[in-house]
């Protein structure tokens, strides 16, 4: 059965030439993906590129663009463990109400918006800019599990 929300998808992942990871396993004691409330609430992803971590720290290290990869990796994910949840059926994703960006940064490093761009455009090239447009934060932190450069959760809403 063909779902036009899920094709839109797949096209746009092609044109991107970006494929979706398999939804990764928690690391420690919690849940990938709670549904509540007509919302997806999508625990905190890793950047994994070509099945690697990404790690570091952003103005020490690691370049702008790089972070953007990385965020880029974690939107992926995210949408990886979206799809998992709901059985395939990307359709069903009304909005992506909010990302939550955390960036490892060095004490100077001021651009967490422009790191976090790398998920939240992808949000909008896969769900459109009606769906895909989102609230968000962008935090610097020090340290992120596993010395991961970003991790990216996320708030959606279901059709």
């Amino acid at each position: 059965m063909s779902r036009p929300m899920t094709t839109h998808i797949d096209r746009a992942l092609e044109q991107l030439g970006l494929t979706l990871p398999e939804a990764a396993a928690p690391v420690a004691a919690y849940v990938p993906v709670v549904e509540a409330g007509g919302l997806l609430h999508i625990s905190g992803q890793l950047p994994f590129v070509d099945g690697q971590l990404v790690t570091g720290r952003l103005g020490d290290g690691v370049s702008l663009e790089d972070g953007q990869k990385a965020a880029q990796a974690c939107g992926l994910m995210l949408v990886a463990q979206i799809k998992k949840h709901l059985g395939g059926d990307l359709s069903r994703v009304k909005r992506i109400v909010k990302l939550g960006v955390f960036v490892n940064s060095a004490g100077d490093f001021t651009d967490q918006p422009k790191v976090a761009n790398g998920a939240s455009e992808l949000m909008v090239s896969l769900f459109g800019e009606a769906a895909g447009r989102h609230a968000r934060s962008a935090v610097g932190v020090p340290v992120l599990p596993l010395g991961a450069a970003v991790e990216v959760d996320a708030i959606v809403e279901l059709a």
